[in-house]
């Protein structure tokens, strides 16, 4: 494990976040949304690579490398990255990387992105859907913002990068759906892990096998055992057996897998694959119809980004 880089200074930072690579304003916390990519921001690009590593090692994952840049950051047509900047402390809260569809890779016959070393795509999730997804991933909240003791800032920075996430909506109309992963880390437990899993896979379940994991966890999720414990006649009703049983063992359902539960009714859940590459985590692949969307959602972050514009 290497020691991670500085801070990247805040001025160096600060010359590459111009008019132009300005998104938004988010809904919360008077913080600035920004997208740029590792070409045309390369200091910016460094400063969210630590941040990264910091964020994933504190959790029990990471690449072990000084920071945690890749070459879907790097390469020609790369993987573009989603900030949220305090611009008052003069910081980087969270982040996102994104592609859309069109800009993917299949010269290999294999699409050319980060979840396909996790993931086997059908022929029909690589003809129907990719080409008009959004591909998400490397999801983070800053070290000293993820606790509730860090104040607003703490609380809003993921509603912040879902802000910045609905905005990338409107700006890609032809991108239909969203694919994204969730990162569940060794420490959270193997029974509370599948417990957690039981409940997606109830609930979102992917009964085409658009696409699979290249290697399944060994998990109990769908046991009877497991399964059985989920008796309630509707989603909220085990939705609440869940959270008792997660909080009983003083734990909480992640943030990240939280915020996707209450995006849609319909959102698929492709399975879980053991990512050896990233401290053995577990990544368990999510999709969603940007459509389908619950319109409480849309109005929080489509509605409001479709106003600001409008008011420009």
């Amino acid at each position: 494990m290497q020691a991670i880089i500085p801070p990247v200074a805040r001025e160096d930072i600060e010359r590459e976040l111009t008019p132009e690579r300005f998104l938004r304003h988010s809904n919360k916390g008077d913080n600035h949304l920004y997208v740029v990519d590792a070409h045309c921001a390369p200091a910016v690009m460094r400063e969210i690579g630590r941040l990264r590593e910091e964020s994933f090692r504190q959790a029990g994952g990471g690449t072990g490398a000084p920071l945690d840049i890749d070459e879907f950051d790097t390469m020609p047509e790369p993987c573009r990255q989603l900030i949220v900047w305090n611009p008052r402390e003069r910081e980087i809260l969270g982040g996102y990387r994104f592609i859309t569809g069109d800009k993917i890779d299949m010269s290999s016959g294999v699409p050319r992105i980060a979840t396909s070393h996790l993931f086997r795509f059908s022929t029909r999730f690589l003809t129907e859907y990719l080409p008009q997804t959004l591909e998400l991933g490397r999801s983070f909240v800053a070290p000293p913002f993820q606790s509730t003791k860090a104040g607003t800032h703490a609380l809003f920075a993921l509603d912040n990068l879902w802000d910045g996430l609905g905005a990338l909506t409107v700006i890609y109309p032809e991108m239909k759906y969203l694919f994204g992963k969730v990162t569940m880390y060794p420490a959270f437990g193997r029974r509370n892990l599948d417990i957690l899993l039981g409940f997606l896979l109830k609930h979102f379940p992917d009964h085409d096998d658009l696409v699979t994991p290249l290697r399944p966890v060994s998990t109990a999720a769908l046991s009877p055992e497991i399964q059985g414990l989920f008796a309630g006649n509707s989603y909220k009703e085990d939705y609440r057996i869940l959270h008792h049983l997660i909080r009983e063992q003083g734990l909480n359902i992640p943030p990240l897998v939280n915020a996707y539960m209450s995006l849609s009714p319909t959102m698929r859940v492709f399975g879980t694959s053991v990512n050896e590459e990233f401290g053995n985590v577990e990544e368990s692949g999510i999709f969603l119809t940007i459509a389908e969307i619950l319109d409480e959602k849309k109005m929080r972050h489509i509605e409001t980004y479709k106003e600001e514009i409008s008011n420009e």
